[in-house]
């Protein structure tokens, strides 16, 4: 079911090809010279979301990677590769009292820049597009 998607990725998205997602760095945490995460904030932007609750949180985020990109690989309404932006973001969530996770997961897509004021609508009715407020995202 994914070969298509793929192989579309891998024909398309050579390394240098991959948008990485405009933020202004907040905070760096490192260990012994590791890299531990970054606190980044992102500007108001569009984003292709999906909204997963599958038995186990990773597989929430393997399929709705898995969702988003088909639509990045030609399943939206220009028909065409839309690219890879970097880093997808997986958000997850928690109950009322905030005092443990669901398995509910939110996994992201940010739409290019080229595609910001008119995205391709996806085909895959679970995907939405949202316009995020600027957001501070953690990152690994």
């Amino acid at each position: 079911d994914m070969a298509e998607p793929i192989q579309q990725l891998t024909r398309n998205n050579s390394p240098q090809e991959r948008q990485t997602i405009p933020f202004t760095l907040i905070q760096r945490k490192e260990k012994l010279g590791d890299l531990l995460y970054e606190k980044r904030q992102y500007g108001k932007a569009k984003w292709a979301c999906i909204k997963m609750k599958e038995k186990q949180y990773e597989q929430s985020i393997c399929l709705g990677f898995m969702k988003l990109m088909r639509y990045i690989c030609e399943q939206n309404s220009s028909g065409l590769y839309l690219g890879i932006t970097i880093p997808i973001v997986t958000i997850v969530h928690t109950n009322e009292a905030q005092s443990e996770m669901t398995q509910a997961v939110t996994v992201a897509y940010y739409l290019p820049e080229v595609l910001q004021d008119e995205p391709p609508h996806p085909f895959d009715s679970d995907i939405i597009i949202e316009e995020w407020p600027s957001t501070i995202v953690y990152s690994r």
